[in-house]
């Protein structure tokens, strides 16, 4: 996703630093939204009411689109340290850290709800843990590391608030998702119960930290007007906490039966549809109130940026959060109204994906921005 520079003045890098792989000094750790967008695109289609061919494809197509990002970010950070670090001190830029690890855990999702089907669960599983693992060591790091960075090192101008402050938060809440999925492969007893009762904990502190900034990103909009024409994609980010937490409530109460006494795990299984009912309301007016924005600034010449990418992963977030509220309820309006969300997010990803590809072939995104 685009950014805006920041106005603290920057020192000019070395000349020599900027010819060493000058295709990658601008790589920015939005571009892991690239990857968290097409691995919802599997995980969201395997809940579906039906089925759909291809999508272990499309889940190896993340793993290669992960696996090539992390190398060419590793190599952003050999030869580009001044770049990487101005990166750490922007506020515009620090929270996509976020997307790193909710790339790692996306694809890591993907890997037991498609991948075993393509890669035999001998192997999915480990690889799922690996990715857990490592997803969720970075998505703690930055929940903490980014709000600290904010307080104490970026000078953040006032009315500034954006949906991107919600990225580091919601990467907890992602593995709050994927963690159910992981229970059953351990064994009965207290890891089973560690894993649940850890994932609830990191829902909750995804959860709460999203009320503390949701108001303040409201209050922007209202006293400061609509965000800069590119970044109005990112309003669709406010659907991420809301569709995520609603999905991993209700995979936590898939498998809380094995995991926990029967008292408790009766309760999150009601606390999944009495929490996640009204979450997915405010989701689809919130998705209301993006679009008619978004269509605001389409009318008023937006032009494609990195943050259309803004447009996919939230909205398959809500894909699943219906999906599992259909599956707790037995309600078909929820299938249905995951079938419609779900035919939105691939219209989305074949937007994105197309003026991606074809922004790297003519090489417009990794090019320097343009200074306003």
């Amino acid at each position: 996703m685009a950014t805006i520079a920041h106005s603290r003045p920057r020192t000019q890098p070395p000349a020599a630093a900027v010819r060493r792989r000058p295709a990658l000094r601008h790589l920015g750790p939005n571009w892991y939204a690239a990857v968290m967008g097409t691995a919802i695109i599997a995980n969201a289609g395997a809940g579906l009411p039906f089925h759909i061919p291809g999508l272990q494809v499309i889940w190896a197509l993340a793993l290669a689109m992960l696996v090539v990002l992390l190398v060419a970010r590793a190599g952003h950070w050999l030869h580009h340290r001044d770049q990487a670090r101005a990166h750490l001190l922007d506020p515009t830029v620090a929270p996509f850290y976020g997307c790193l690890s909710m790339a790692f855990l996306a694809v890591g999702i993907g890997s037991l709800s498609v991948g075993a089907d393509l890669i035999g669960e001998t192997a999915a599983v480990p690889l799922a843990w690996v990715l857990y693992g490592v997803g969720t060591l970075i998505g703690l790091v930055a929940a903490v590391a980014v709000p600290y960075l904010m307080v104490a090192r970026h000078d953040v101008a006032p009315g500034s608030a954006s949906p991107v402050w919600l990225l580091p938060v919601v990467a907890p809440m992602v593995s709050a998702t994927l963690g159910p999925l992981l229970v059953p492969h351990l064994p009965a007893g207290q890891a089973r119960e560690a894993l649940l009762l850890g994932s609830y904990a990191m829902f909750g502190m995804s959860l709460l930290a999203t009320l503390v900034i949701l108001p303040v990103v409201f209050s922007r909009l209202i006293h400061r007007g609509a965000l800069p024409l590119f970044l109005t994609p990112t309003l669709f980010l406010v659907l991420g906490p809301l569709g995520q937490s609603t999905t991993a409530v209700n995979k936590l109460a898939d498998v809380a039966p094995g995991a926990i006494d029967a008292t408790y795990a009766n309760g999150m299984g009601a606390f999944a549809v009495l929490y996640g009912v009204p979450v997915m309301g405010f989701a689809l007016m919130w998705l209301a109130l993006a679009a008619a924005m978004a269509i605001r600034a389409a009318r008023r010449g937006m032009g494609f940026a990195m943050t259309w990418w803004a447009f996919t992963f939230p909205v398959g977030t809500c894909v699943t959060g219906a999906e599992g509220l259909a599956h707790h309820t037995g309600l078909h309006a929820f299938d249905w109204l995951s079938v419609a969300l779900y035919a939105l997010l691939v219209t989305a990803w074949l937007v994105a994906g197309f003026h991606t590809v074809r922004g790297l072939v003519s090489g417009k995104l990794l090019a320097a921005p343009v200074k306003k």
